[in-house]
Order: structure tokens, then sequence, then C-alpha cells
């Protein structure tokens, strides 16, 4: 009472609204002797009836009721609800006694997987989150608990292998334990260094009043540095842009580069403009030439008033002119059509089919 939550080594959980809810947990060394009150209110949700009950829980040091001899399992079929049920935590116990053969055997914590890193299992098949159970004895490990430190069953557990251990099956009946999550605590081997402690006089050492700068501190002045931070960058840049207009304007391939880009938007506008109006000028390809034999005009390849939705993407023979047609004559009785076109190159005159 008297704080906002429950203590911080308290736990609650309840699965449902319907289901019973649990408090659990195991207090630390600071919490012995000082006793817990949790104000524990409820409601009747049909009458709105309250009812009001403080649960006063008494710590005791575990001094009085020594138990060196510590295991810690991880059972993989329970939730921490089911286990905390004092007949699941019994039957437990009981076979934990069975395999270790103590005088005394009382469990210690109980934490939920979730509590540790684990991950919450799919909702199928049953799965559960898994519960791990510290249980203290005050005699020895047994050889059975002990077979999990061979290495035989270390070198299984690291290539997540079951290792074989022979008291298992008096587990499997009703709890699946991870044996290689098990750990085993000897508290009669641990030595604990006494730590002096020093304590001060809880006072700072007098290093005497604080002296903020004077006024008489010279200034600077910044501006010759702010015009180097400009002209660096600034020079910087000029010489690149000088290296990047030589290489496109005085070099070979750069002048190439920018004649056939210059040679690709010009074709590009005259194709945009023809798209948008069909009543322009035709382009120069098709305007009337010289003839390279004859020396006369050649007409154009169609005419102004054609139709150029129609209008075909490549010629035929026929209709090209100064073309010679000759007859040949393969077989008797068959005569057949070759068609000569005449050309001048370098002033001599070629023939071509």
């Amino acid at each position: 009472m008297g704080y906002p939550d429950r203590p911080g080594w308290l736990r609650y959980i309840q699965r449902t609204p319907y289901s019973d809810g649990v408090l659990y947990g195991s207090p630390t060394y600071e919490n012995v002797g000082k006793p817990t009150v949790i104000e524990i209110t409820a409601y009747n949700r049909r009458t709105f009836e309250t009812a009001r009950h403080n649960l006063i829980i008494n710590i005791m040091s575990t001094e009085d009721f020594p138990l060196p001899y510590q295991a810690e399992f991880f059972i993989k079929n329970m939730n921490v609800e089911e286990m905390l049920a004092s007949e699941i935590l019994g039957d437990f116990l009981g076979a934990v006694k069975n395999v270790w053969q103590p005088e005394r055997l009382n469990a210690i914590n109980i934490t939920s997987a979730l509590d540790r890193g684990g991950r919450v299992p799919l909702p199928i098949n049953n799965m559960k989150e898994g519960v791990y159970v510290m249980v203290g004895a005050d005699s020895p490990f047994s050889s059975c608990l002990r077979e999990v430190e061979n290495p035989q069953n270390q070198l299984r557990c690291s290539q997540e292998m079951e290792p074989a251990i022979s008291c298992d099956k008096k587990f499997r009946s009703q709890f699946h334990i991870d044996w290689c999550k098990i750990s085993l605590v000897d508290k009669t081997r641990q030595v604990f260094a006494p730590q002096e402690v020093v304590r001060g006089e809880g006072i700072l050492p007098d290093v005497g009043e604080y002296r903020p700068p004077s006024d008489t501190l010279k200034s600077r002045d910044y501006y010759s540095d702010f015009l180097i931070t400009l002209a660096i960058p600034s020079a910087v840049a000029v010489v690149l842009f000088a290296i990047l207009g030589y290489i496109m304007c005085c070099r070979r391939e750069g002048i190439i580069q920018l004649v056939h880009h210059s040679a690709i938007q010009k074709s590009t506008k005259e194709l945009r403009d023809m798209s948008k109006n069909r009543e322009i000028a035709w382009p120069l390809s098709t305007l009337p030439v010289f003839h390279p034999v004859t020396g006369e005009m050649v007409p154009p390849m169609h005419t102004d008033s054609f139709d150029n939705t129609n209008m075909p993407l490549m010629q035929t023979q026929q209709s090209m002119p100064h073309q010679t047609q000759i007859p040949q004559q393969p077989n008797a009785g068959e005569f057949h059509m070759t068609t000569f076109q005449r050309l001048e190159v370098n002033g001599t005159l070629k023939k071509g089919n």
C-alpha cells in the first residue's frame, strides 16, 4: 500500500477476463524483513458490488533454511500459471525428489519464458510458452543430473540434438524438460571475496572558488576564416568545370558527343512537329534532288497531295525511277523480269539488281 503499482519482483498474470489471476515472484535480499502489503480490489460485473482485501506478504531470509545446491529446469509443455498450481508443482517436485533424493527440497523461483526473452508461441498444436523452475536442495546433485555436464551431451546440445539423460523417462510422462537449458549451481564452492567499502566524508574537496573568464579576453576576427571556407570549395568547383569544358568542347570525343546530341534533339523536334500537324512541309529527305548520272532534278518519292497515312514503309522496286527491266528465260516457255538500277560511284557506272 502507498505505492501506485506492485513491487518490481512481484508479477501478475491473467489469460482471460474470466480466468483466475495469479500473483508470483521471488523477492530479493533487499526485501527481507519488510512486510509487503498488496491491496486487492474486485467488483462484480453484473451487480457492480465491490470488495477490497489486503494481502500481507512476509519475506524471510533464506539463511535460516540453507539450500546450497540449486538446479533450474526449463519445462517446454507448461505455462507459468499452470506450473503455479499446487498439484502440478507438487508432482514436479516429487519427480525431482525421486531423481535427486535430497532430505529437503523446495521451489525457489518460477519464471515464464517470456520474461527471459522467449517468443510468444503460435496458437497451434496447443503450444506453450515454457517456464523456468528453480529448485534447491541440501544434498549434492545426483549422477543423473550430472550427466548433462559430460562432453558427449554438451556436444549434442551444441548440435541442437537431444542429450541422452537416463532419468528423463521419469519426467517425460508429464513434463517435457529441455536438458540443454538446465543449470546446476553449487553455492558451497563459490568463494565470495570480501570487498572493502571505503566511505568518504561526503564533502567535495576544496578547490577554491569558481572563476569565470575575464572580460579582458582578446576578440577574434572570423572574417578570414569565412573567406577561406568559401574560397576553397569555389576554386575546386571552377577547376572541375574547366576540366569538364575542355573534355566536352576541345577534345574530339566530346565534340562528337555534342554533335550527336544536337542531331538527336533536332530530329526529335522535327518528328514532334510532324506529329502535331501533318500539313507542314515535308522533311529535307523527301524534297527533290539532282540525279547523280543525268543531272536532272528527280521528283520526290510522293507528291504533297499524297496520303501519308497509307504510305508504305518501303517503296517497291517497280515504283523507283531510272530502272531497267530485262526479261530472262531460265526455263523453256517461262519468262521472268529482272530489275537493274544504274548507279554512278566515283565516276564509274555500275548496275545493280
